[in-house]
């Protein structure tokens, strides 16, 4: 688990194939104290097991289905990177719950500046939109980031100049492609509200979310 408070950026040194995915040697832009064999890092939001560590170098192995859901396979050597380490239990929750695990690729629509501050809107997936609400967290290539406002299939975050500084965000322009982790809470509590009892499922795409459907399945 992580948090989306990016530790610093890394770049990719080498990509070879490997077993139908990808490996990648990379390089943190930090140290890596007390580095553990098979730790998980987080690159651009993607949880990755990381091996052969030294020193701040290491390889991770990017899986077909990591490929088919995220950015990873379109990164250049050379690319700049967000990395997190996983979370400790004695760590500050500083962002919020990340799982690591990419639901979706978005788009950026538009780039703004509005003072000191760049607002970002992003084109997602209409499937998703039920997970993203407005003051609800959603995280960006790694980043833990507040929504300002959100529709159908866009959403927009406001970001201030040190996320610009200290990950990839401000490489960001028009039509680049981003990972998207949507709030792990939303998607288990949906899943909890998809069975009524034990045994009967109840469709909430047929049915919807509701005061009528809450009352019915007991939250008030």
């Amino acid at each position: 688990m992580f948090t989306g408070i990016v530790a610093g950026t890394g770049r990719l040194l080498a990509k070879r194939g490997a077993g139908g995915g990808l490996a990648f040697d990379l390089e943190a832009g930090f140290d890596l104290t007390d580095p553990a064999e098979g730790e998980s890092i987080a690159v651009n939001g993607v949880c990755l097991t990381a091996y052969n560590i030294q020193g701040r170098t290491f390889t991770v192995d990017v899986s077909p289905e990591s490929l088919s859901r995220t950015t990873l396979g379109k990164l250049s050597v050379g690319g700049k990177v967000n990395m997190e380490r996983a979370l400790q239990l004695t760590d500050r929750l500083g962002g919020h719950i990340v799982s690591g695990h990419v639901d979706c690729v978005a788009s950026v629509r538009e780039r703004q500046s509005k003072g000191d501050y760049t607002l970002f809107s992003f084109s997602f997936p209409a499937a998703l939109s039920c997970y993203v609400a407005e003051k609800g967290s959603v995280t960006i290539d790694g980043v833990s980031l507040t929504v300002n406002s959100c529709g159908d299939e866009t959403f927009a975050v406001s970001i201030i100049p040190h996320t610009l500084q200290v990950t990839t965000l401000g490489l960001l322009k028009r039509g680049a492609q981003v990972n998207v982790e949507v709030d792990i809470i939303g998607k288990y509590v949906e899943r909890l509200l998809l069975r009524k009892g034990s045994d009967d499922k109840v469709d909430i795409k047929e049915k919807g979310i509701n005061s009528a459907f809450l009352a019915e399945n007991g939250f008030f």
